[in-house]
């Protein structure tokens, strides 16, 4: 069955902005929590892992980059990358994920 979020992980009202990623249960430090971006063809497609994870200077989770391509295939071409939400540190029961936004410009809103 399809699960648009890995389990434990839920959409909430956030106090970053909008809706943001509450997870449910204790994440361990290096918890590979699923992919949440990917860039084909130059590009950038959020999952509903992505779509829901706010910034923060001080994130509890980071994008990890993966590579894929065809190269043990001459006869079937591509090139893609994907990018994995993985916790920097253990994060307990309730608290809203957040990484460094890395893909969008950060606009000031006190401005």
């Amino acid at each position: 069955m399809y699960r648009p979020l890995p389990e434990g992980l839920m959409i909430k009202k956030s106090s970053i902005q909008g809706h943001g990623l509450v997870t449910t249960k204790f994440i361990e430090k290096g918890t590979n929590l699923g992919v949440s971006h990917l860039k084909i063809n130059g590009m950038l497609v959020r999952t509903p892992l992505g779509g829901f994870v706010n910034h923060s200077d001080q994130p509890n989770c980071i994008k990890s980059k993966v590579l894929v391509t065809s190269l043990d295939n001459p006869e079937i071409k591509f090139d893609y990358t994907k990018y994995s939400l993985v916790s920097l540190r253990p994060i307990k029961a309730w608290e809203e994920l957040t990484c460094k936004y890395t893909f969008y410009d950060i606009k000031d809103k006190a401005k």
